[in-house]
């Protein structure tokens, strides 16, 4: 059995992708009203409105549900994992594996999720889930690939297979690390693009910024531990290439509103804008070059505008390219 925790728009997904694969599946929510309208409509209007969701999804607010699985995913946003986690575990059955799927590093300690994972259920398999793929597009049985990674290829494989059906398909790798990395600081790379965007500079500046990113990108994950070749892929590139390509990306959407000058006191706080900070502590301890990351770290802690960000950037000295 399947348990997702976390009752949001991606953990409603994926509790889609658990049913469509053949799993009995429920879902755990904090909000009453989310597993009521799941449950009897099969729909959950807060967070994915007006889209019919997967059959044979239990949904409820009882964490002994937890009990019952051999397969928990978190569904949890990356700040709060932490806090969410000790409630949590004691319903955790000893053999049940934990797949994570928030994309960021814990500001608190500056350490990658898995680690935190490993600290609150040390006794448990991890694995993480990650890739291109957003949450309507999952939830609707849209074709989506992404990166399963765990400690070994043979058990991400399994997982894979648990997990896949004909519209979700899931590649094995045994690089946790690289795999979580890249899904963590893409989410900064998204909110440059969207400044880009947002200040009205086109599509060309855009594709120049995001290739410049996956050099930077690929330099620090390679600083925190991650295999090279992971972020040639889904886990790397592709979600790169979708979180700065689309206003379904938060971070995106973010970036856009900031080049545009808007408020940005209501808005969604994006994953990025937490990332960046450790991002750019960890660039720094290793020497790396990563302009734009410094640049966007420098913007959005309030030191530079918009303008002088891009303008620094465009101005950097020519070089060769490789």
């Amino acid at each position: 059995m399947t348990v997702v925790i976390g009752g949001g728009a991606w953990g409603t997904a994926l509790a889609c992708v658990s049913a469509r694969a053949g799993r009995r599946t429920a879902l755990l929510c904090r909000d009453p009203e989310v597993a009521r309208s799941l449950t009897e409509e099969g729909m959950n209007h807060r967070y994915l409105p007006g889209l019919h969701l997967a059959d044979r999804i239990e949904a409820g607010t009882d964490p002994a549900i937890a009990a019952q699985a051999d397969m928990i995913i978190l569904a949890i946003p990356a700040q709060r994992l932490r806090g969410a986690l000790p409630s949590l575990a004691p319903h955790f059955p000893p053999h049940a594996v934990l797949v994570n799927t928030a994309k960021g590093i814990e500001v608190e300690t500056g350490q990658p999720l898995s680690r935190t994972i490993a600290e609150i259920c040390p006794d448990h398999p991890q694995a993480v889930l990650s890739g291109p793929s957003f949450a309507s597009d999952v939830a609707a049985g849209k074709p989506t690939a992404v990166t399963l990674a765990a400690g070994d290829e043979a058990a991400a494989l399994d997982l894979c297979h648990a997990l896949s059906s004909d519209t979700f398909r899931a590649y094995a790798s045994a690089d946790i690390t690289g795999v979580e990395t890249g899904g963590a600081l893409k989410n900064v790379y998204a909110i440059a693009a969207g400044i880009v965007i947002g200040m009205g500079y086109g599509e060309s500046a855009k594709a120049a910024l995001i290739t410049r990113a996956f050099v930077e990108l690929r330099r620090l994950g390679a600083a925190m531990g991650g295999a090279p070749e992971t972020f040639m892929g889904l886990s790397g590139f592709g979600d790169l290439m979708l979180s700065c390509g689309a206003a379904q990306s938060r971070n995106f959407s973010y970036g856009m509103a900031l080049g545009q000058g808007e408020d940005l006191e209501n808005r969604p706080l994006a994953e990025g804008v937490a990332t960046v900070q450790i991002a750019g502590r960890i660039a720094d301890e290793h020497g790396i070059d990563a302009p734009i990351l410094h640049m966007t770290r420098r913007l959005l802690g309030g030191e530079v505008t918009p303008h002088f960000a891009m303008q620094s950037l465009l101005t950097r000295p020519l070089k060769e390219e490789v």
